[in-house]
């Protein structure tokens, strides 16, 4: 039987306030009666789950009496407190558990996570759309081309899937995006000399995706690599040393040609010393002072990178690339490549590959006041993929923790293949 407000039937005066009372069909009181006191079994009980409404509240609410303010309260000072719920019963534990005291503890954690709300109030990291960039393939076909070790990703055609891809990285809120390059082997040289060039392929792409979409921040890769005949970051002396400084001069015309074309991030990925400053230096003098550098300021000469390079076609003619990239053994010389960055005037550091190096991203915030960018790089964006196929993982659990993994270390922004279908998760969209 569902609880109802139970009072008698004529008006009635009870201490100092007026109630008009209806009873149960079982009682039986002569019209009049004289002046009495409910007590708290004649009182109203209230309970939120009783059906029932009152003026369009709505199901589930009690009934008003339509008394004034001052009467509910004069009622409660008479005595007459309407009852609520009677407390729920202690949950009993299972057969066989132990009885035992209470230990003498005052500092108990799990309180502050007893619920979904309290852990929501309590939650120090957050994660949302606008914290993450989205790398995208890009070349000259028309049509997109699957990337075998890297599951969901493509070559998007740069005038179709490129522009389709992006609109819907910022349907779900993701509206920043970085551009990769496969570059047509006919076109690539031992000096990079197509990196430059301002009707390239990525130049194109720039104008074309700010002529659709103007809010949408570019960010684009400074490097070699991509247009090397041999693969590196740099110019390859005929002994096999990578040239630094002949490299940094490349390197400025490529980041000058980008900015040209509308790029509003430069990320110099190279690791040549002193080519951030001479990337500023190279930006101001045409004008460019409003276009940011994101520096790969700790990237390690990591085995996180295979997908990737399948991805460009980009791996090394010869050799691998530890002269340049940083020995993922070492830990205080990502301060060393933090001070060179800060001090020529790089607006973002960034931290490559993410999760194997938490600790890294960590030190750099602790000891940075710029902003902090992770890559999740396709390395580890595979194995969490194969990982899903294999139902050996919750795919997108996963996912999302890893990214949350990376913010909690300190990332501000996070560079992840996973931005579009995080995005969606994050958005509620299936």
């Amino acid at each position: 039987m569902m609880a109802t407000t139970t009072m008698l039937n004529s008006p009635y005066n009870i201490g100092a306030v007026k109630f008009d009372v209806k009873v149960k069909p079982l009682l039986h009181f002569s019209h009049k009666l004289p002046p009495m006191r409910l007590n708290r079994r004649q009182m109203l009980t209230i309970k939120a789950s009783d059906e029932g409404s009152n003026n369009g509240s709505g199901p589930g609410a009690s009934r008003k009496m339509g008394l004034s303010d001052e009467e509910c309260e004069a009622a409660v000072v008479a005595g007459n407190v309407p009852e609520a719920p009677p407390l729920p019963p202690k949950p009993s534990a299972p057969a066989g558990t132990p009885v035992v005291s209470s230990l003498p503890i005052n500092r108990r954690p799990r309180r502050n996570r007893r619920s979904p709300a309290v852990r929501a109030a309590f939650q120090e990291t957050n994660l949302t759309p606008a914290n993450l960039v989205y790398p995208l393939f890009i070349h000259e076909g028309e049509e997109d081309a699957p990337i075998g070790a890297m599951p969901g990703c493509y070559r998007l055609g740069w005038r179709h899937g490129l522009i389709e891809e992006a609109s819907k990285a910022r349907d779900v809120g993701v509206n920043s995006i970085v551009l990769f390059p496969k570059v047509p082997d006919s076109l690539k040289s031992p000096t990079g000399d197509e990196a430059y060039n301002e009707n390239g392929l990525v130049p194109r792409t720039i104008r074309l995706l700010k002529d659709k979409y103007p809010d949408l921040v570019i960010y684009t890769d400074v490097a070699l690599d991509p247009y090397s005949s041999d693969g590196h970051d740099g110019i390859v002396r005929e002994d096999g040393v990578i040239m630094n400084d002949e490299t940094v001069h490349q390197l400025c015309k490529q980041a000058v040609a980008q900015a040209r074309a509308g790029a509003d991030v430069v990320s110099p990925s190279d690791m040549m010393d002193g080519r951030v400053g001479a990337i500023r230096t190279a930006l101001d003098a045409e004008g460019f002072q409003h276009v940011s550098i994101m520096s790969y300021t700790a990237k390690y000469a990591s085995s996180f990178y295979g997908p990737f390079r399948e991805a460009l076609d980009s791996n090394p003619r010869f050799g691998d690339k530890k002269t340049y990239q940083m020995n993922p053994a070492n830990y205080r010389e990502a301060l060393v490549e933090m001070q060179a960055d800060e001090s020529e005037g790089a607006d973002i550091l960034l931290v490559k590959p993410g999760l194997p190096y938490l600790d890294i991203i960590r030190l750099l915030r602790d000891k940075s006041p710029l902003p902090i960018a992770a890559y999740q790089v396709s390395g580890e964006y595979s194995m969490i993929k194969a990982g899903g196929v294999l139902k050996m993982i919750d795919e997108e659990r996963v996912m999302m923790e890893s990214l949350m993994c990376l913010r909690r270390a300190g990332a501000d922004i996070i560079l992840t293949y996973f931005a579009l279908q995080a995005g969606r998760c994050l958005c509620g969209v299936k």
